[in-house]
């Protein structure tokens, strides 16, 4: 199960280093900056989610639930900010105050996942 996000949250990583340094030499003041704090944060919380779930400290569905969201979260947030940055508009009206809401919910389907582990 957990190949799929350790993947994604790699690819999270990446694209987040990518935009640090893109906010520091290319387009410095565009907001790239929390777009790229957006993915790696949540490259990290995937990898973690997955170990915890993988070791049966969490309930694995909503772990799973957690982890879709934080990536199309991130992903929403940060491509919005990126197109805007480089392209002068945005993914679609409300993209990512929605990646942004979907991040959130996802740390409540997280802690959800903790509190309701199976055992």
């Amino acid at each position: 199960m957990t190949s799929i996000p350790m993947v994604l949250a790699g690819l999270m990583g990446a694209a987040g280093v990518v935009l640090a340094a893109l906010a520091a030499h290319a387009q410095p003041g565009s907001g790239l900056d929390s777009a790229a704090q957006m993915l790696l944060f949540h490259a990290l919380a995937v990898v973690g989610c997955s170990a915890l779930s993988e070791s049966g400290r969490l309930w694995r569905s909503a772990a799973l639930v957690a982890m879709v969201g934080w990536v199309l979260g991130g992903v929403l947030f940060s491509t919005d900010i990126a197109m805007r940055a480089f392209l002068g508009h945005r993914l679609f009206p409300m993209a990512a105050p929605t990646g942004g809401a979907l991040l959130i919910a996802s740390w409540l389907v997280f802690a959800l996942a903790a509190a309701v582990r199976r055992r």
